[in-house]
């Protein structure tokens, strides 16, 4: 079992940056072993990839909307992903989502990210 557990969201104006933070425990953890992604869901919107990290961290994919803006990096040994958000637009608000997959999916319980002025 793997608990995900996502901080940083919050309130930023328009251009702002914001950090999130993703932070992975559980009993028979191998952090290093999962492909890490960050997600969003906005009001009415199916949840959207926004971007992954190979378990190496060697490779990234990111969704044309963020791609430039966004940043996602992963430390091992302190079992944590990142997402660096940059340049913020309203259309970025959004409850963000940290996952991690190997096998199976494991979800937290998201951060909301609003972007207003």
């Amino acid at each position: 079992q793997v608990q995900l557990v996502e901080s940083g969201g919050g309130l930023v104006r328009p251009g702002g940056s914001l950090r999130l933070s993703c932070a992975a425990s559980g009993s028979t953890l191998s952090f290093r072993r999962y492909t890490m992604s960050w997600y969003r869901q906005a009001p009415g919107k199916e949840r959207e990839l926004v971007a992954g990290i190979s378990s190496t961290g060697g490779s990234t994919n990111y969704a044309d909307s963020v791609k430039d803006r966004f940043t996602i990096s992963r430390d091992n040994a302190k079992n944590t992903v990142y997402l660096q958000m940059n340049s913020l637009k309203p259309e970025d608000t959004a409850v963000y989502y940290c996952n991690a997959f190997r096998l199976i999916d494991y979800w937290g319980q998201g951060t909301q990210v609003t972007v207003s002025s």
